[in-house]
């Protein structure tokens, strides 16, 4: 993101939580009303789109229909309808408005919203902006309530830079199975998008190249929103997004994995691995195709993460300090990568880019090989971008730029 294209963003995060503090008056918890305002933000970004192809809200609830009622409390019974009719609708637009609950209830503060919000012109912003703005309500919601969501979302120079060293190819099936609000998604589409040769290579990309699966819905609910907004996931035999927990079964396997897991060492599950079951308070389930044991949650995504590719695929995972050094389960884990993937370039993140400060991070890049005797991984080549490296989300974010020698280094 270029500095100007930094300053826009915190100013749309600045005018977002103006809007959300009209709804903050009426005591409503931030998560709730950040929720409401991203279903009228998604129908006015909808609206101005709809020139660019046939939309999928039903005319009755267009951003155009509410705006142009003009007594309040009709079009407060129009909007309520309205999300009821949405949640019925196939595709993405079911999931974004699955089971709505309307918290607006004053006809004036639906009115003034819709004002604010009419007053910006949506269309042209960058491909991630509603991620960047959720995120930034997120960062903005942590000075009240201490460790904000305890959601860790990848910087999106960090982002680009792993899609433009793993360069994605057409007629990849990809795959983010913590996917948040789309960062890895969108900047692979973005990637592959200008890099499609015909008809078919741009119809596979925009339905079945790319899949998300996030556990927490308002979370996935914004994907699938980004998504949406970027014509992917029209067809709706195909779904784009999943809202479910990803470790609970082996998936249909792809070509790539590109993902943030979720930080933090403890799950609310042990996943049982080959070795049989674990003693423990926590709810368990199967994973025989697990290399061990473990309840940390990072330690089986990387096991998740192995098992969702083809014999060829390839994956970027980014993974806090103790996969890398956490004995006993991490031992085994580690091992059983080394010996199966060539494990071949690991990224040293600096912290300050985080929306929790002092989360230490890294980026490792594997690819699945064949099995044999010999460790698959020969040698690793890590590049620091920590060391003497200071950066903070407000005065010195990272940007694409310091990112830069890292691709030029890869490639070399």
């Amino acid at each position: 993101m270029t500095k100007n294209e930094n300053t826009s963003a915190s100013a749309l995060v600045q005018k977002v939580w103006n809007y959300a503090n009209v709804l903050k008056d009426d005591g409503l918890a931030f998560m709730v009303y950040t929720k409401q305002i991203t279903y009228l933000l998604f129908l006015k970004m909808t609206w101005e789109q709809r020139h660019t192809g046939a939309s999928e809200i039903p005319s009755r609830y267009t951003w155009g229909a509410l705006k142009g009622i003009n007594d309040n409390a009709k079009r407060l019974v129009r909007y309520h309808q309205g999300l009821r009719k949405l949640s019925e609708c196939p595709g993405l637009i079911g999931l974004i408005f699955t089971k709505p609950q309307s918290k607006i209830n004053d006809p004036a503060k639906l009115n003034l919203l819709i004002q604010m919000i009419d007053s910006e012109d949506w269309s042209h912003l960058d491909l991630d902006v509603k991620g960047e703005v959720y995120e930034g309500l997120l960062a903005r919601n942590a000075d009240d309530v201490r460790g904000g969501a305890g959601q860790y979302f990848t910087p999106r120079p960090v982002i680009r830079a792993i899609v433009q060293v793993m360069r994605p190819e057409p007629m990849m099936r990809i795959a983010d199975p913590a996917c948040g609000t789309g960062g890895f998604l969108l900047a692979a589409f973005e990637y592959l998008k200008a890099r499609t040769a015909d008809t078919t290579e741009a119809a596979y990309l925009r339905t079945r190249a790319l899949h998300g699966v996030d556990l927490v819905p308002n979370v996935a609910r914004l994907c699938a929103m980004n998504l949406f907004l970027h014509g992917i996931g029209t067809d709706h035999k195909h779904p784009v997004i999943s809202i479910s927990d990803s470790l609970e079964s082996k998936t249909e396997p792809v070509d790539m994995v590109l993902t943030n897991p979720p930080f933090g060492k403890k799950s609310s599950f042990t996943i049982i691995g080959a070795h049989g079951k674990n003693h423990t308070d926590r709810i368990s389930y199967e994973r025989p195709d697990f290399w061990a044991t473990t309840s940390n949650k990072q330690l089986n995504f990387v096991q998740h993460v192995y098992s969702m590719l083809k014999d060829t695929g390839r994956a970027a995972v980014v993974v806090s300090d103790n996969v890398l050094f956490e004995g006993g389960a991490g031992e085994e884990i580690r091992r059983a990568l080394l010996q199966r993937c060539e494990v071949h370039t690991l990224l040293r993140l600096p912290t300050g880019i985080w929306y929790s400060p002092g989360v230490k991070a890294n980026v490792l890049f594997f690819d699945k090989k064949p099995a044999a005797k010999a460790p698959a991984t020969k040698q690793v080549w890590v590049y620091d971008l920590r060391s003497n490296r200071n950066f903070s989300l407000r005065q010195n974010p990272i940007k694409p730029e310091d990112l830069t020698d890292f691709i030029r280094c890869y490639w070399g």
